[in-house]
């Protein structure tokens, strides 16, 4: 065994493969454990693949769930020092049946030959199996292709993506996590079975597609589109890529302007220090926020295109797309908002007046002004460089302004008023009546801060009386 490739196996992992070898069985660390050890990662899973039979598993471990028996899963549980259980999936060697909705396999028959098992996984580099005993067992190059960082289907592509059709997006998630490339059969083998993503359900394209946004590559889009997925599960990016945007302020159509404003939020995320759900919802809304540029597209009589009212259109453009996806609520309703408000940008260069800015932060509200702002800079940093210093400026200009109210503490919101709804009702006043005079009053103190008082308040609200 070549020691460069020797894997450093938790000490659970090795307690199972050590515990299956001592009754006779075979037992080794499978699929992406062994991909992310060979490549300096730290593994999130560690999976085991063994010959023994699910019941044979649990005969040898005291603590054990049927997680997928009949396909062959038992858990593994080991008690951790805080008291939980930390669990590992322990599958048995097996031979998917037909995959007739090309996604299930109609029936699973177990094998005790280790290369039948790993000849049905997806790519090469998640088909390789270790143990300490024998070293790497690779038999289909996996190692190979990780080292020339390339994303190769195992044996047949058409046969591994007629099997279950969502192997497609995983190849694009893969290549944009890892940096890899694809290989050229399999990438023509993607295309080939784009269409089939259809009888694949919305909530795993979406796990798909986030988990593509969430990587190091989020520009892998592009690939989606190439293969002509995203025409299943996002066309209007399709849209985007076939609309020419003909004004000075921008050098590429609407599609591969998103694609840089992608990038370039992967570095803002970086720079910026975002946590992992900004930096998810960061991209998920520069990936959407000119998707109504299709749709609100004119152009005038020098040929200059514009997109007016595209950031309204698209916030509803966004609700309906992330809801066919199957979002969470908490996702469209934060990236609607970024999307309405991405161009957003009160006062002038060299002239942002605070009233302005406090304004535009009580209607985006404080809980996602920083990432409209990230957002912002993400789509400036895809536009025509010419524009870019000036625009900047202003946009860090407001940046500095908001930063300013709040560490002045204005408030920006009716619940931050000095009064609230009984101190109106107090002065005779009920129902909706009661909501348009607080309304009233934060317009009051968005103007004018020091206006915050309560009986400032109670006596502006006396005269609206």
């Amino acid at each position: 065994m070549d020691g460069r490739w020797t894997i450093q196996m938790p000490e659970n992992v090795k307690q199972i493969i050590k515990t299956l070898n001592a009754a006779g069985y075979q037992g080794y660390a499978v699929g992406g454990c062994v991909r992310d050890s060979l490549m300096g990662r730290i593994p999130h899973d560690w999976d085991v693949t063994t010959n023994a039979l699910p019941l044979q598993i649990k005969a040898l471990f005291s603590h054990t769930v049927d997680t997928g028996i009949k396909h062959g899963t038992v858990t593994v549980l080991f008690k951790n020092e805080s008291g939980g259980y930390d669990g590992y999936e322990v599958t048995t060697y097996r031979v998917d049946g037909t995959y007739e909705d090309h996604r299930h396999p109609d029936s699973v028959n177990f094998t005790t030959n280790l290369k039948e098992d790993l000849k049905r996984r997806d790519f090469t580099i998640n088909a390789m199996a270790y143990n300490d005993e024998d070293g790497i067992i690779d038999i289909f190059s996996g190692k190979e292709d990780l080292e020339k960082g390339i994303i190769r289907a195992v044996g047949n592509p058409d046969e591994r993506f007629s099997e279950d059709a969502l192997r497609i997006m995983r190849a694009v998630r893969f290549s944009a996590q890892l940096g890899f490339n694809v290989e050229e059969e399999t990438l023509k083998e993607m295309e080939h079975h784009s269409k089939e993503l259809e009888n694949v359900s919305a909530e795993r394209i979406y796990s798909e597609l986030t988990k593509l946004l969430a990587s190091e590559h989020p520009e892998k889009i592009l690939t989606a589109y190439e293969t002509k997925m995203t025409s299943i599960f996002l066309p209007e990016f399709d849209r985007m890529m076939e609309t020419e945007q003909n004004n000075p302020h921008h050098i590429y159509n609407v599609g591969l302007h998103t694609v840089e404003a992608l990038r370039a939020a992967n570095v803002l995320v970086k720079e910026d220090g975002l946590n992992e759900e900004e930096a998810l919802l960061l991209k998920i809304a520069v990936l959407l926020h000119d998707v109504a540029k299709p749709e609100t597209k004119t152009t005038d009589e020098n040929g200059i295109d514009h997109f007016y009212g595209h950031p309204a259109e698209g916030e509803k453009m966004v609700i309906r797309i992330l809801k066919r996806l199957k979002s969470d609520n908490h996702t469209i309703d934060v990236v609607s908002r970024l999307v309405k408000y991405h161009d957003r940008r009160p006062g002038s260069r060299g002239s942002v007046p605070k009233k302005q800015v406090r304004k535009m932060v009580a209607k985006v509200g404080r809980d996602i002004i920083k990432l409209v702002f990230e957002v912002q800079k993400a789509d400036l940093a895809a536009q025509n460089p010419v524009f870019m210093p000036g625009k900047y400026q202003h946009l860090f200009e407001i940046m500095h302004v908001y930063g300013q109210i709040e560490e002045a503490e204005d408030a920006l919101s009716i619940k931050e008023l000095k009064v609230n709804g009984k101190d109106i009702m107090s002065l005779g006043v009920q129902g909706k009546k009661v909501g348009e005079i607080l309304n009233a009053l934060l317009e009051r103190v968005l103007d004018d801060p020091l206006v915050n008082e309560h009986e400032s308040l109670m006596e502006i609200a006396k005269t609206l009386v």
